[in-house]
C-alpha cells in the first residue's frame, strides 16, 4: 500500500508537471502567434515607407525620365555652338519648368564663374521656351550648382552614366550633365524647389492619403526637421509628436538630408482583433486548465479519501464484528446456564435476565445505528417533524438519563431561558441528536467532568450548544470528525470503544431537519457542538421548565453512543 501511495504521488506530480508544460507552450504559441502578427503588420508598414520615400525621390525625376539615353556628346556640342540644346534634352528642361514642385530651372555652363563674380547665368523662360541670360537669380541657384560640382569633382573619374542627381537637402535640386566621351561634366540643371508646394500640397497629402488616421492605418507618421527640431508635416494632424513613442525612423535617399520620418506604431484592425482573440485564447486556456488541474486534484484527493474511508471501513468491520459478538456471547452463556437448570435462586434469575435484557438493548441499539447509516447512504432516512418545545423534550431526556450522568461524576450547567421558541423539528432526531453529543462528551472527558447546555434564540434561530471540558479534538482533525468511521487517532479514543458512526449520523440528522451543526474544539481543553436551527413563529411557556437541578427518576437502560 506504502508504494502504491508514492506512485499516486509521483503520477500527481507528473500529471500537474504535463498539465503546466501544455499550458505554458500554449501561452508561449499565443504570445508568439501575436507577436508575429504585430511585427509582420509593423513591417507592412515599414516597407510602405520606404516605398513612399522612393516614390517622393521619383517624383523630383519624372521630368527627366528617359534622360540616359540622349546624347550629351551631341548635347555639348550643340549648345557649344548655337547657345541651345536639342529637342530631347529641352523638352525635358520644359516638362520641369512646367511642374508645380520646381519654381524655376536654371543652367550653368560647367567651365562658368558666373557664381563667384555675379555673373549672368541662364533660365528657362516659359514664354519663350528658351533658355535666357538673367542676372538677377536666387543665391540657391549657385548653392546647389557649387555642391553639384564639388560633389562631382569626387565621382567623375568612376562614374559610368551620363547625369548626376543632387539634392541640396529639400531647397533644390541640381542634375550634372556628362559627356562620357571624355568623361566631364559640361554643365549643370538646378530646379529650385516649391516649399510650399512640395510641403502643403504633396507631402502633406501623400502621408494622409497613404497612412491617414492612426486607428485604421495603425502608425503614425510625422516628418520632422531634424536641424530645427520641428514637425514638418503629418499623417495624422490631431496626433502630436512627443505624446508617442517612436518605433522606426526613416531616411529618404539621396535627399532632404535634413528631414526624418519618425513613425509610432499603434494598433490597427488587425493588430486589435489579434489581441482580442489573445484574450479569448488566454481566458479558455486559463478556464481548461483550471478545470483540469482542478480534475486531477480532485481525483487525486478523492482517491485519497476512498482509500482512507476503505481502511477506516475495514477497521469497522473488525470493530464491530467483535462488538457484535460480546452481547452475544453473553446473552448465549446466560441462556445456556437458565436452560440447563444450573440457575434456580430468584435473585440470580433477575440477574441473568437484566444481563439478557442489558445486552438485548445494546446489540438492538447497534443495529439500528446501522441501519440509520445504511439509510442515510441510500437517502432512505424517514422523519416526522413537528412543532416541539425542545425545553421539554431536553428535560425528558435528562430525567431518564439522570442517574447515568450523575455516576460519572459530572457537573451539569444549564443555561435554559424560560421562553423558548418552537422548532419544527422530528422529537425522535432530536433526542438522539442530543443524546450523541451529551454521552459523547461524557465518554470522552477525564479530569475535569463539566457538562454545559445552553439554549439561545433570536427571532429566526435557535440556537443549542453543548460544551465539555474533555480531550478536545486536533485542529487537523476537526474537519473530518463528522465523516463516516473516521475516529480520532489518540491514546483515549484508543481505549474507547466506538465505531465513528455516532456525528456522521447527528449531522445527518441535524440537516435533514432542516438545521447546521458546527463544532469549535481545542486540544486538551474541550469541545463545543453548535446546534442551529430555524424557530417557529410562535414563542411559548415551557411549564415545566429545566430548572438548574436535575430531578430524579428512575433510570433508563443506557442508549449506546458514538465516539468523537
Amino acid at each position: 500500500m506504502k508504494e502504491y501511495t508514492t506512485l499516486r504521488w509521483v503520477l500527481l506530480g507528473a500529471g500537474i508537471i504535463a498539465i503546466l508544460g501544455l499550458t505554458g507552450m500554449n501561452v508561449y504559441s499565443l504570445y508568439a502567434l501575436r507577436e508575429t502578427t504585430i511585427e509582420s503588420e509593423r513591417e507592412n508598414r515599414k516597407l510602405e515607407i520606404t516605398e513612399m520615400t522612393e516614390k517622393i525621390r521619383n517624383r523630383f525625376l519624372v521630368p527627366y525620365s528617359g534622360l540616359s539615353k540622349v546624347d550629351m556628346d551631341h548635347e555639348e556640342k550643340k549648345f557649344r555652338s548655337t547657345g541651345h540644346f536639342t529637342g530631347h534634352l529641352m523638352a525635358r528642361i520644359q516638362r520641369a519648368a512646367q511642374d508645380p514642385i520646381y519654381e524655376g530651372v536654371y543652367y550653368l555652363p560647367a567651365d562658368s564663374w558666373a557664381c563667384n563674380n555675379n555673373g549672368d547665368i541662364l533660365k528657362y523662360d516659359r514664354e519663350s521656351k528658351h533658355l535666357v541670360s538673367v542676372n538677377d537669380y536666387p543665391d540657391l541657384v549657385c548653392d546647389g550648382a557649387v555642391m553639384a560640382r564639388t560633389r562631382m569633382k569626387v565621382l567623375i573619374d568612376e562614374y559610368l552614366f551620363n547625369n548626376k542627381v543632387i539634392f541640396d537637402t529639400h531647397r533644390s535640386m541640381t542634375l550634372a550633365l556628362i559627356n562620357l566621351s571624355n568623361r566631364e561634366v559640361f554643365g549643370y540643371l538646378t530646379m529650385l524647389i516649391d516649399q510650399d508646394h512640395l510641403i502643403n500640397d504633396y507631402l502633406a497629402g501623400l502621408l494622409t492619403n497613404k497612412f491617414g488616421e492612426a486607428e485604421q492605418s495603425g502608425a503614425i507618421v510625422w516628418l520632422r526637421d531634424w536641424t530645427r527640431n520641428e514637425t514638418i508635416a503629418s499623417s495624422d494632424p490631431d496626433k502630436a509628436f512627443g505624446e508617442y513613442d517612436i518605433h522606426y525612423h526613416q531616411k529618404f535617399p539621396d535627399l532632404f538630408d535634413d528631414w526624418r520620418l519618425k513613425v509610432s506604431f499603434t494598433d490597427n484592425p488587425a493588430i486589435a482583433a489579434s489581441k482580442a482573440s489573445l484574450i479569448k485564447n488566454m481566458i479558455v486556456l486559463g478556464a481548461a486548465f483550471f478545470l483540469l488541474l482542478g480534475a486531477l486534484v480532485f481525483m487525486f484527493i478523492t482517491a485519497q479519501r476512498e482509500r482512507s474511508l476503505a481502511k477506516r471501513q475495514a477497521g469497522f468491520l473488525a470493530n464491530v464484528t467483535h462488538e457484535l459478538k460480546t452481547p452475544l456471547t453473553v446473552m448465549q452463556a446466560a441462556g445456556e446456564n437458565l436452560a440447563d437448570g444450573r440457575v434456580i435462586d430468584r435473585e440470580r434469575l433477575k440477574s441473568y435476565g437484566n444481563h439478557i435484557y442489558n445486552e438485548a438493548v445494546r446489540l438492538k441499539r447497534m443495529i439500528e445505528k446501522l441501519l440509520d447509516v445504511a439509510k442515510a447512504d441510500a437517502n432512505q432516512s424517514m422523519i416526522e417533524p413537528k412543532p416541539i418545545r425542545p425545553g421539554r423534550l431536553l428535560k425528558s431526556y435528562l430525567d431518564n438519563h439522570r442517574n447515568f450522568i450523575e455516576s460519572r461524576g459530572f457537573e451539569l450547567d444549564l443555561d435554559i431561558p424560560d421562553k423558548l421558541p418552537r422548532i419544527m423539528m422530528d422529537p425522535e432526531n432530536f433526542e438522539t441528536v442530543l443524546g450523541n453529543l451529551i454521552e459523547n462528551a461524557i465518554k470522552y472527558s477525564q479530569g475535569d467532568k463539566y457538562l454545559g447546555i445552553s439554549m439561545k434564540h433570536n427571532d429566526s434561530t435557535l440556537r443549542i450548544v453543548v460544551e465539555d471540558r474533555g480531550v478536545g479534538i486536533s485542529k487537523k482533525s476537526v474537519k473530518y470528525i463528522f465523516d463516516k468511521f473516521y475516529r480520532v487517532e489518540d491514546v483515549m479514543t484508543a481505549s474507547t470503544k466506538g465505531h465513528g458512526l455516532g456525528l456522521s449520523i447527528v449531522k445527518n440528522l441535524v440537516e435533514l431537519n432542516g438545521g447546521t451543526i458546527d463544532v469549535e474544539s481545542e486540544e486538551g481543553e474541550g469541545s463545543k457542538f453548535i446546534l442551529e436551527f430555524p424557530v417557529l413563529t410562535e414563542t411559548v411557556a415551557d411549564e415545566e421548565q429545566v430548572s438548574s437541578t436535575v430531578p430524579s427518576s428512575e433510570k433508563a437502560p443506557y442508549e449506546y453512543v458514538e465516539e468523537q
